[in-house]
């Protein structure tokens, strides 16, 4: 039996004696389920997307009062143009509260995002707090007393009059759901909302857009909640402010935390653990303590320290490992036909395809790069050397669009890009590593790579979540197999990449880079860490990249691979080129040989 296998077992068996439970318990599942809505959007967006939110129940709140005013104020029948009680007014209230959480979170993830560290989770307690008060407070909405009489929902004039109808629907959504956010995970846009988290920079580099993405995950997580809430308004038929305070906001984070914030299943283990909890504890404590109060927080809080201290990743990660054990895994894909991806023509061999004329960085009154002149030509390997702090970093960086120049100019392929970010350089064909490896550890080096390759797919979110992407993303796919094959790492596509040495993620990096065919390739420091043998073989690697017509910048510490594998350095020493040729000229430079090895003659000899 696989995971899949598994997973229809228990849909089955849920199905199946859904008609023989009681009441109370299909109450009690009502509400996991509409629970493990709003987790679920917590899920990405706070464990997968890293942006933590106590603010969600505020997008409950607004999916709710929507389709009760339209359900129970004359001006909403007559605003949608039906009569009172019309049994498409809850679905109209649907439509709205949708479309007004979305431009709500939209406007306010406009704002809070730009935030970071503490501030994000501090501003979203603010707008939280902010949008709870204005519910109370307006009177159109009930105020404090809140809104009543609203009707059952009607599905094709079936009335879903009792929770146990009302369940039915519940689920139906929560599962469809979490088959839509597995599929948009699987896919091109799930490698680019999994680099949120700690690899913005790399994935800039990569041409992700991650502002665009953070606001879009902000966006979904908050039109999950606000579906939550109007099944929640037709379960009650009733809303008031209660239910959307900031406590009930921060109970649904210790949903998606203890459940495991980085996985999907988790946030609806994480709501039926904290639902029966917060259900039964509500009874035992008083009558333990022999006071009323709601002594449950405490216990939530000694939760959260256990799951925190024992299962950093949650309590579904744990249980899924022990179950894995007895499970087999699931079939390998048939391996079908796959289309090409597109090809970018690479310029003509000795064409300039990367320039940098007079270049200057200033930082405060720290001069680090002083007219630096610099380009590289297709077909050819370019090294640039020089000393630490020597100011090779920091030029590296505007030249690839992560630091923009004081002064000078930057051209890729005849095109000024001056104030366009890094993505836009990796649009126009430019590809990096970084000095200090940037990957997604916990990922396969499959995933890693294909990342690469992301800006040569183009299916959006909705193609991703109902599956017609896969021709597109079998093209990725195969295309970051190619490349990890092509640098050597074949034996480790489905290895995580953090658990491969050193060396061999900076060969994960060069395969990633290459999977989004560049025109000029950059690479700084690609020799650390790498043994002999390996060396070698990258710098066979070059070489063959080198016939092919890329333009290639390696920065580099390793004098004896520099010096075999370039054709041109360029050195530079307190952020000023000091000489430029051959490797055969700069071997013989005096001042070379005085500035970068203090005089050390024969040391630059590989």
């Amino acid at each position: 039996m696989t995971r899949r296998h598994l997973t229809i077992v228990a849909v089955v068996l849920l199905l199946g004696a859904w008609g023989f439970l009681p009441e109370f318990t299909i109450t009690m599942l009502n509400y996991i389920g509409l629970y493990a809505l709003v987790a679920l959007g917590l899920v990405l967006l706070t464990g997968v997307g890293g942006m933590t939110s106590f603010g969600q129940a505020a997008f409950v709140g607004l999916g709710a009062y929507a389709t009760a005013w339209f359900c129970t104020a004359p001006a909403g029948a007559a605003l949608a143009g039906l009569a009172p009680g019309s049994a498409l007014l809850p679905w109209i209230g649907l439509v709205v509260g949708l479309v007004l959480s979305a431009a709500v979170a939209w406007f306010l993830g406009s704002v809070t995002l730009r935030l970071s560290g503490h501030y994000l989770p501090l501003g979203t307690i603010a707008w939280g707090l902010s949008l709870y008060f204005l519910f109370g407070n307006l009177e159109f909405l009930g105020g404090h007393t809140g809104m009543a009489g609203l009707p059952a929902l009607s599905v094709g004039g079936v009335t879903l009059s009792s929770v146990r109808e009302l369940g039915l629907v519940t689920w139906t959504v929560l599962l469809l759901t979490l088959w839509a956010l597995s599929n948009l995970l699987d896919s091109r846009e799930g490698r680019a909302i999994r680099s949120l988290k700690t690899g913005r920079v790399m994935a800039e580099s990569m041409g992700v857009d991650t502002a665009r993405y953070r606001i879009k995950v902000f966006v979904l997580a908050a039109l999950l909640a606000s579906l939550s809430g109007w099944m929640y308004a037709h379960l009650q038929r009733f809303v008031n402010p209660t239910p959307f305070n900031l406590s009930i906001g921060i109970e649904y984070l210790f949903m998606a935390v203890v459940g495991g914030a980085g996985h999907l299943w988790g946030a609806v283990l994480g709501a039926a653990i904290i639902t029966l909890m917060k259900q039964y504890l509500q009874d035992i404590l008083p009558s333990l303590l022999g006071a009323s109060g709601n002594f449950e927080v405490v216990v939530f809080g000694l939760l959260m320290l256990l799951v925190l201290q024992r299962f950093s990743d949650g309590l579904w990660p744990s249980l899924a490992l022990r179950v894995n054990r007895y499970l087999k895994p699931s079939p390998a894909a048939t391996s079908q036909a796959v289309r090409s991806l597109a090809e970018r023509t690479l310029p003509e061999k000795g064409s300039v395809v990367l320039a940098a004329s007079a270049v200057s960085k200033k930082f405060g009154g720290l001069l680090a790069n002083n007219n630096v002149n610099l380009d590289v030509r297709a077909g050819e390997v370019h090294a640039l050397i020089g000393p630490n702090g020597a100011g090779k970093s920091t030029f590296f960086n505007m030249i690839s669009g992560v630091d923009d120049p004081s002064s000078g100019e930057v051209k890729l392929l005849g095109k000024g890009m001056n104030g366009q970010p890094s993505r836009a350089f990796a649009a126009g064909g430019l590809g990096r590593t970084f000095q200090h490896v940037r990957l997604l550890g916990t990922r396969s080096v499959l995933d890693n790579v294909a990342l690469g390759a992301h800006q040569r797919g183009h299916r959006g979110w909705l193609a991703s979540m109902l599956r017609l992407d896969r021709a597109e993303e079998a093209a990725l796919m195969a295309e970051a197999r190619r490349q990890i094959e092509r640098c050597g790492l074949g034996a480790h596509l489905h290895e995580a990449a953090g658990s491969l040495a050193l060396g061999q993620q900076r060969v994960v990096e060069i395969a990633r880079a290459l999977a989004g065919q560049p025109s000029v390739l950059l690479l700084d420091e690609p020799a650390a860490g790498l043994r002999h043998l390996e060396k070698q073989a990258l710098a066979k690697l070059l070489t063959q990249l080198r016939a092919e017509g890329l333009a290639i910048l390696v920065v580099e510490h390793d004098m004896e691979f520099v010096m075999n594998i370039a054709d041109r350095i360029t050195v530079l020493e307190f952020g000023q080129v000091i000489a430029h040729g051959s490797p055969a000229v700069v071997q013989a430079d005096p001042a070379v040989l005085a500035a970068y090895l203090g005089g050390a003659e024969g040391a630059l000899t590989p």
